[in-house]
């Protein structure tokens, strides 16, 4: 039976695995994580570091001693190099190795926009000899700046610095978080930011996803979802995708998937950076097949397989070459396609605030709501949780599918504020995130619950203002819906938290999940509601009944 060469087991390479499977082909599959999600589906699985090129293409060559091994894909993953060498050394459909170390280290790939006039931020590579520089050189920075690491996803490491005092700690961190203890520090780009996804193929581009993007927390980057198709206007959308176009040529990608984020500042089209995989964040895999109807991660591999992807151009439609003023006169790389949406698809997240999960409400419920199609927590009762400071630490994700953006938005977001995680009382991180206290280099961050909560703590507030008198009760086993401060009534059907719950729907919920309480103090309780929302309000309720 011939096979395909899958490389991740993570939820992410769920769709590739099924997509192999439905084509015919063993799915060979490999992890450096032999308990990843994905590996019961795996035919045959291998633990193979995906960094550890030699030993892929060492397997790579064995499972090809009978000619039975037909390609090698990744979705999802920041291994695409590996892919690319493997698929080199044995002939095999994919870009080249050259090209997708461009498209994976992040210094070469802004080295090759640059070299070719391609819109994005100034930059510099930095490793850890930057920070002996001296003090005056720190002050002649132009502030804010992004640093991240050169060769990492998921946001891991990349932060927004917004000035002298957060450049040391978070230029470390980012070092860190790079396997080769690099990082690139460039200028910040202010705009609206969206997500690309588009099949390169016999010198033609496709776009099979273009997405807003939900981006939140600064001075990290928390992509708190996104919605497919974008509501972006024709005009810029084109621009967009010009642009993508030429960093595309501009890393030499030729054969396969690119990804991009891209972002539409003062000045035009700026990219963020491109990969030669397909997206992750259920973009790919989920959202987009919801959308348009087609199994995007299929036609992919079929490529890899050196297969052509009928479905992919049978159902195409011409887009028009509208380059914006910043990258007009060039040359147009490639004959433009896209696959067109019937549906629009919401992504979002949920997340918590500092803690340890004790019990976790709604996931059943919510599958329920009209318009979801997936619910995908990330946690599990007894897990340590934290507020995000990268696309990794969120809790869960919704993908809501509907007609119309308005419908697609309301069935997402009313599914993500009805699950709610209750955490364990007594806990250092918890107290230290609902006193309102931040890190020296994390000024404002993290945020409060509602958005014009008090960031200071207990003991500095004009508490009168917000829980209607000192010393205030709420007497044992109250609905504290009925207790509500009148200085917030008139907001509370207004106000949301991160998780798109009303301050009425966050008292409701209250009062379903913890009817029998003890007396409460109110000034404590309304500092945690407005500080972490329904978790705050749990917290406070329960060390009261627990003290």
């Amino acid at each position: 039976m011939n096979k395909i060469l899958i490389l991740g087991a993570g939820l992410m390479q769920k769709p590739a695995i099924l997509a192999a499977k439905h084509l015919g082909y063993k799915a060979i599959v490999v992890d450096a994580n032999k308990n990843a999600v994905a590996v019961p589906l795996a035919d045959e699985f291998y633990p193979v570091d995906l960094k550890d090129r030699v030993s892929l293409l060492e397997l790579a060559q064995k499972l090809n001693e009978n000619d039975e091994l037909k390609g090698v894909f990744t979705a999802g993953t920041d291994f695409s190099a590996s892919v690319s060498y493997v698929a080199e050394k044995l002939g095999f459909s994919a870009h080249s190795f050259e090209s997708a170390l461009n498209a994976s280290d992040k210094v070469r790939m802004r080295a090759c926009f640059e070299k070719a006039g391609v819109p994005s931020p100034k930059f510099q590579e930095l490793d850890e000899s930057f920070l002996k520089q001296t003090s005056s050189y720190f002050s002649e920075i132009n502030f804010p700046k992004v640093v991240k690491p050169c060769d990492n996803m998921g946001g891991r490491g990349c932060r927004l610095i917004r000035n002298e005092s957060e450049l040391s700690a978070s230029v470390k961190h980012a070092i860190e978080n790079s396997r080769t203890h690099r990082a690139i520090f460039e200028d910040y780009m202010e705009g609206a930011e969206f997500s690309i996804d588009s099949v390169v193929y016999n010198g033609t581009l496709t776009i099979t996803g273009f997405a807003d993007r939900h981006i939140y927390y600064p001075p990290y980057f928390i992509e708190m979802g996104h919605t497919l198709p974008s509501k972006v206007d024709n005009k810029i959308k084109n621009e967009l995708i010009a642009t993508f176009a030429l960093g595309i040529k501009s890393l030499g990608l030729t054969c396969g998937v690119a990804k991009a984020d891209i972002k539409y500042t003062k000045n035009g089209p700026m990219i963020g950076e491109i990969a030669a995989r397909l997206s992750g964040g259920y973009m790919s895999g989920w959202t987009f097949p919801y959308a348009s109807g087609m199994n995007l991660t299929e036609e992919a591999m079929k490529i890899a397989l050196g297969l052509e992807p009928d479905y992919l151009l049978s159902n195409r439609v011409s887009l028009p070459w509208q380059p914006h003023e910043s990258v007009k006169g060039k040359a147009q790389p490639f004959d433009l396609y896209e696959i067109s949406n019937t549906l629009v698809s919401a992504e979002r997240a949920w997340l918590s605030i500092p803690g340890k999960v004790k019990n976790i409400y709604g996931l059943d419920e919510v599958k329920q709501i009209y318009g979801v199609r997936d619910v995908l927590p990330r946690v599990k009762e007894g897990d340590e949780v934290d507020f995000p400071r990268n696309n990794v630490e969120k809790c869960g994700n919704i993908i809501a599918v509907g007609i119309n953006h308005e419908q697609a938005y309301k069935s997402a977001e009313e599914a993500v504020s009805s699950i709610t995680l209750r955490l364990e009382t007594h806990n250092s991180k918890t107290e230290k995130f609902l006193s309102g206290s931040s890190e020296s280099d994390e000024e404002g961050f993290p945020v409060s619950a509602f958005t014009f909560a008090p960031k200071k703590p207990v003991s500095s507030l004009d508490i009168e203002t917000i829980a209607a008198g000192k010393g205030t009760k709420i007497p044992e086993n109250t609905p504290v819906i009925n207790c509500l401060p009148e200085t917030l009534i008139p907001l509370a059907d207004s106000l949301k938290d991160w998780n798109h719950r009303t301050l009425r729907k966050t008292l409701e919920q209250f009062d379903c999940i913890c009817p029998n309480h003890a007396e409460i103090d109110g000034n404590k309780f309304w500092q945690a509601v407005l500080r972490g929302g329904i978790q705050g309000a749990l917290y406070v309720a329960d060390t009261a009944g627990n003290s």
